[in-house]
């Protein structure tokens, strides 16, 4: 009989939890009116940059979509007021984003529908000691991936 692999065992739990909860918690804000998830980390990200914002490399690697992607999805944001797009003075090939005052409103309005999503479809499954032990473990791997070694 073959040795079981939590490990692989652990991934699986990992993305079937991450897809169920991610389809509920995007239902909820859709339903209720709000911006998409996607959206709403794009616009978390670019708040916590500051009026300066993010050069759009850094908008793909802080909210993991591809580059592609993100330009296409900061494109539409920019159509719909949330965002705004600047070249960078000193390098032609490089564009900024920044979120708009329309972009926080709909940052703070979604807010509210996203955490309490998160907590109903999330951490009303786990304990207190059970998120604990998620949390640790995926930070873990997360700093590792980043080339942090993990003690």
């Amino acid at each position: 009989m073959a040795d079981r692999d939590y490990g692989l065992e652990a991934w699986r739990a990992m993305l079937l939890a991450h897809n169920a909860a991610l389809r509920a918690i995007e239902s909820d804000v859709q339903r209720d009116g709000r911006v998409p998830l996607t959206w709403y980390d794009v616009l978390l990200e670019l708040k916590a940059a500051g009026e300066e914002g993010l050069r759009m490399q850094e908008v793909a690697n802080r909210v993991v979509l591809s580059r592609t992607r993100v330009s296409r999805l900061v494109d539409d944001m920019v159509r719909a007021g949330l965002v705004r797009k600047m070249p960078d003075p000193h390098d032609r090939r490089v564009s900024w984003a920044a979120i708009t005052d329309e972009g926080a409103g709909a940052l703070r309005a979604t807010a509210p529908v996203y955490l309490r999503s998160i907590r109903r479809h999330f951490s009303a499954h786990l304990t207190d000691d059970d998120a604990q032990v998620v949390a640790k473990a995926l930070h873990k791997v997360a700093q590792r991936d980043e080339g942090v070694e993990c003690g």
